[in-house]
């Protein structure tokens, strides 16, 4: 098995998952509604809110994707399947950490989780081959930066990371749909 992507492995992620567009888009959803929970019910329901539906953005991305008509599975053969576990692996290590500063200082915790989301999208470029995902990484680094040092409300920070996402989830859908697809 190669461990440096390839482009066929790379098309291969982007046809199964119809290029990250449906994960983009849930994740912006749970974002946008731990914002919303925020801004209502306070900070301990909003960080239960962006932690449980995290949990759940991979089956309900899964779902989106099949109901577009993607099958959102890959060949075992794929190399690129274990850059993405490791990548998994590595996002709920940083979910802990981000956990353990919101013990410490609640106002912590979205842009730790902004910048530990915008730096996993880092990795996608590599999985899908897709240079969109580098900025996508970098505008959500860079507004959880700016949500830290302003010291922004949490739901506002929330609201920031649900409306990248979305904006993002629009232009990969629009690339993804506009892009031929092999059949495999």
């Amino acid at each position: 098995m190669r461990l440096s992507p390839n482009e066929e492995q790379q098309h291969e992620m982007r046809h199964a998952h119809y290029d990250g567009a449906p994960g983009i888009l849930v994740s912006g959803l749970v974002w946008i509604a731990a914002a919303l929970v925020g801004h209502q019910l306070g900070i301990n329901k909003a960080v239960l809110t962006l932690l449980v539906g995290g949990a759940l953005i991979h089956p309900m991305g899964t779902i989106v994707t099949r109901a577009v008509g993607r099958p959102a599975k890959t060949s075992k053969s794929n190399a690129l399947n274990q850059l993405a576990m490791a990548s998994t692996i590595w996002l709920i290590l940083c979910c802990a950490m981000a956990y353990g500063l919101f013990l410490l200082d609640p106002e912590l915790f979205f842009p730790a989780m902004m910048a530990t989301i915008g730096s996993r999208y880092l990795i996608f470029a590599s999985v899908f081959g897709r240079s969109i995902f580098w900025a996508l990484g970098v505008s959500l680094i860079v507004a959880a930066n700016l949500a830290f040092f302003a010291a922004v409300p949490p739901f506002v920070a929330a609201g920031l990371g649900g409306l990248i996402e979305i904006l993002f989830a629009f232009l990969v859908f629009s690339k993804a749909s506009s892009s031929p697809s092999k059949a495999r």
